[in-house]
């Protein structure tokens, strides 16, 4: 079965669009002690289905041999778009520390800017840790988005939110470290 050689590259574009509807229906949702969590459940969801697009276009890319320079440097940025909208909106909710939501997006968005302004020689990869950090960023916030503290209590919800956030900051700082390594290690070796 063949695929269009531009639909990972579609699936990617289309988290970007993605992460502004998400932000601004998680604003209207509003924070857990909402009395209806219907929206929440909604915007948990859509979350969970744009932050799986990840998957889906990198699969696509490796199975038909269709991986771009595009792709590569488009893939995270988006990946970070939609991260970093649900990273914000949770810590405007009140939900995540501001200073953890600061910190991972400075390490975001710096590898992201250096990505951008090597581009011209060559296109940064997603490293093995990079991709582990996204991986769970993706399950923490989707665990952060339900409102499942209705289920298991607001105390244990928090509990387990908190303790998923530090592991995210932890990665988050580790990946960023191990990247500008690598960077630093191709530079003098003279390839990137």
């Amino acid at each position: 079965m063949a695929i269009h050689p531009q639909l990972p590259n579609a699936i990617t574009v289309a988290r970007i669009p993605l992460a502004i509807v998400f932000f601004v229906l998680l604003l209207v949702a509003g924070p857990l002690g909402d009395p209806h969590p219907v929206l929440r459940w909604a915007v948990a969801v859509l979350f969970i289905v744009g932050i799986s697009t990840d998957w889906v276009d990198g699969y696509l890319a490796r199975r038909y041999e269709i991986v771009s320079d595009f792709g590569k440097l488009w893939d995270p940025i988006a990946d970070k778009l939609l991260t970093g909208a649900a990273f914000v909106g949770l810590a405007i909710l009140g939900e995540v520390w501001w200073w953890m939501v600061v910190l991972i997006l400075v390490r975001e968005w710096g590898i992201t800017v250096h990505r951008l302004i090597v581009s011209s020689r060559h296109v940064v990869a997603a490293a093995w840790m990079g991709k582990v950090k996204t991986a769970f960023q993706g399950v923490a916030l989707s665990w952060a988005l339900l409102p499942l503290h209705s289920l298991i209590g607001l105390e244990a919800w928090a509990t387990v939110t908190l303790v998923l956030m530090w592991i995210v900051v932890v990665l988050t700082v580790a990946s960023g470290i191990d990247y500008i390594v690598a960077q630093v290690r191709g530079a003098r070796g003279g390839t990137p």
